[in-house]
């Protein structure tokens, strides 16, 4: 009988211990993401998580060996629980302007359910990892080519590229929605209006004047 109970009760200790491993490192990734959140990545520290944790600071160390891991368990965690522009729906719309105000509809709803981290992020963009830079800096850019490629290609598309390229950025919404407090319906409204002109623009730049 004492040998059974041993038995069965070394895969039970096994589970605790690895249900006790992720539990710690739940912990950390949730006090990452707060402190993210509330005084931005640049001024979080690996002191700043332990202690919101309630673990040591080898502890961190032992779960995540560096930042990058670190910023990506975060990164990975906060996405669960906010919905990124899904691009690929854009890819339906054929109208030129119904994709922008698709698009932008789109990336102005996760500007605005994720601003507080958004933010921070974007203020402290510098002191991120360079991959996680380069994956912020891209979603923007292939947003704003996506909306680019529904417009005729025979727009010179200068005026058109930076009309769009202005409208999808963070900044920009931010400017709009929480520093002038406009709604994102609006938003939206006054970009896809920016786009129309710019477009019209180009098109008539190209046209051959009377002769």
């Amino acid at each position: 009988m004492s040998s059974g109970s041993g038995q069965m009760s070394r895969p039970y200790r096994l589970s605790k211990r690895a249900e006790q491993i992720e539990d710690t490192r739940l912990r950390i990734v949730e006090a990452t993401v707060a402190l993210h959140g509330s005084v931005g990545p640049a001024r979080t520290t690996i002191m700043g998580i332990a202690q919101r944790a309630g673990v040591t600071r080898a502890t961190v160390y032992r779960h995540f060996p560096d930042e990058s891991a670190l910023f990506e368990a975060c990164s990975a965690h906060w996405f669960t629980q906010h919905v990124p522009p899904d691009l690929s729906s854009w890819t339906r719309i054929t109208d030129p302007l119904e994709r922008t105000q698709m698009g932008l509809t789109d990336i102005y709803r996760f500007y605005r359910t994720g601003e507080p981290m958004l933010t921070r992020i974007h203020h402290d963009k510098s002191s991120l990892p360079d991959e996680s830079r380069r994956r912020l800096d891209q979603m923007v850019h292939e947003s704003r080519d996506l909306l680019l490629a529904a417009f005729p290609s025979r727009a010179e598309r200068h005026l058109l590229r930076a009309v769009l390229d202005h409208a999808v950025a963070f900044s920009t919404w931010r400017s709009l929605c929480i520093e002038n407090g406009l709604e994102n319906g609006e938003a939206v409204k006054l970009m896809v209006e920016m786009a129309t002109t710019a477009a019209r623009s180009e098109l008539d730049r190209r046209r051959p004047g009377p002769v």
